[in-house]
């Protein structure tokens, strides 16, 4: 099974649960002996937290990962120590326990973030990467519910 949960409906009420998730990598940030991955999918965005001091292995996997890198992560859903508000599922992080690299990707010519650091010209050329915005998936939904 690629994943029992999506990124978007993983809440505190989830606490302790053990979870799979699947999606693109949002970004990466290292800091100290922890990583920290965000994993997105259709439904919203989930942190992930490898820490160095429990499998080291592990957190040099997550190391490599780049953005847009399709990937498949099991692990226990914690409460975060600093909750960010900005999200749905900013009361949560997924204590990493396992990775599975499904898909590396080349680094895409824009940011696939609502506010894209790419032209019209360019996300045009690209429309299959534009398509993964929030923005234009959420104009497509509607444009399928109304017709």
């Amino acid at each position: 099974m690629y994943r029992t949960k999506t990124c978007g409906e993983l809440r505190l009420a989830d606490k302790g649960n053990k979870v799979t998730l699947s999606g693109w990598v949002q970004r990466t940030r290292k800091m100290g002996g922890m990583t920290f991955v965000d994993i997105r999918d259709r439904y919203g965005i989930t942190q992930a937290v490898f820490d160095n001091s429990v499998d080291a292995g592990l957190c040099e996997k997550a190391n490599r990962l780049g953005r847009e890198y399709v990937i498949q992560l099991e692990g226990t859903v914690a409460e975060r120590s600093s909750k960010n508000p900005a999200l749905p599922t900013g009361d949560i992080e997924i204590i990493a326990e396992r990775l599975n690299i499904l898909n590396a990707s080349e680094v895409p010519p824009f940011t696939i973030e609502d506010d894209t650091d790419g032209g019209d010209d360019l996300r045009m050329r690209y429309r299959y990467l534009d398509l993964r915005r929030t923005c234009v998936r959420n104009n497509l939904e509607l444009r399928h519910r109304m017709t």
